[in-house]
């Protein structure tokens, strides 16, 4: 069972927006961010001005949004969020930005997935704060620039390569976010409990926190699941017993790794060769997208494999996970 696939707008995302933090004293890690975030938005009150556009890249599920909502809060001014698939035409984006305010935030998440129409859209509104709109067609084609809102655009992406030079060089600030540690996702288990009604015991947070993915957003799904099988036993207690049972009902072993995890690891082993993503996303049944933005960051920040001129390598730390002999390759 994968805990980590395509969000869904439902009750249990709005409730895992409720266990989220508001403000940057109660956001969890990425303390370099925090740091230069706080300097800025202090920085920007200060001469009475919005933010500049930033950029927030890295692996899914580590805070990109809940960021993009704390600078919103604490810079007092409203969010627009959108995700780049829902913007078809370049008028959809047109829309949204001659409706924004002064220091509003206009949030784009999956920013690498914008047409190149819009995306050039964007390049005058960002510089200049204003629209040039075309209107008509061939030689009667006439272009109206249309003055907008000064506004700060936060971008997120999980593929921060995919996005053009000419576009990523008009964020004035970019920040990559990074996995988290154990100790980190503890803390943040043990204030999501408390948020849930349950308390918990530190070495139940430790057993949830080992198999998180270094991943915020697994360890609140996987502690709202340890809940429920706390529910059914009637205890309001969240202990290491409980929690080990549960995560082994869900098949995530002691590394976070599920079934997916495993034919991915087993499948290099096994082949002992670098394997393409093609040939990976065919032989699991899996898209390449799945497989290169959710299973492979974390298992490469890890070490557990290699991507290589040639493919994807199954490293040494794969076979003594899936206590395989090593054979030739090394």
């Amino acid at each position: 069972m994968r805990i980590v696939e395509i969000e869904k707008v439902s009750f249990e995302e709005g409730f895992e927006k409720s266990l989220r933090p508001s403000n940057l004293d109660e956001y969890i890690g990425q303390e370099q961010i925090k740091k230069n975030l706080r300097v800025f938005i202090e920085a920007a009150k200060k001469r009475g001005e919005g933010l500049d556009h930033m950029l927030f890249f890295g692996p899914p599920g580590l805070g990109k949004t809940t960021l993009a909502n704390i600078i919103s809060n604490e810079m007092n001014s409203n969010i627009k969020t959108i995700s780049a698939p829902m913007l078809e035409k370049s008028g959809d984006l047109a829309a949204i930005l001659t409706n924004l305010e002064v220091g509003d935030i206009l949030f784009i998440d999956e920013i690498h997935r914008l047409k190149a129409s819009i995306e050039e859209v964007l390049y005058s509104a960002m510089e200049d704060f204003r629209l040039d709109i075309v209107i008509g067609s061939g030689p009667a084609a006439q272009t109206i620039k249309l003055d907008i809102a000064k506004f700060t655009l936060i971008g997120a992406t999980t593929r921060a390569g995919m996005l053009s030079n000419p576009l990523r060089d008009r964020f004035g600030m970019s920040f990559r976010l990074n996995f988290y540690n154990e100790e980190e996702l503890g803390i943040i288990i043990n204030l999501a409990s408390k948020k849930l009604g349950y308390n918990i015991e530190e070495k139940a947070s430790n057993e949830i926190a080992k198999r998180s993915r270094g991943t915020p957003r697994i360890a609140l799904r996987l502690l709202k699941r340890v809940r429920d099988f706390a529910e059914v036993e009637n205890q309001k207690t969240i202990t290491q017993k409980i929690a080990k049972y549960a995560l082994d009902e869900l098949g995530i072993n002691e590394h976070g790794f599920d079934e997916l995890d495993i034919r991915f690891l087993s499948l290099l082993a096994n082949a002992k060769k670098p394997l393409g993503l093609s040939t990976i996303a065919a032989a699991l049944s899996e898209d390449e997208g799945t497989i290169e933005e959710v299973i492979e960051p974390f298992l490469i920040a890890n070490g557990f494999i290699e991507k290589t001129p040639k493919g994807r390598l199954a490293t040494r730390k794969s076979y003594e996970v899936l206590n395989l002999t090593v054979g030739s390759l090394f």
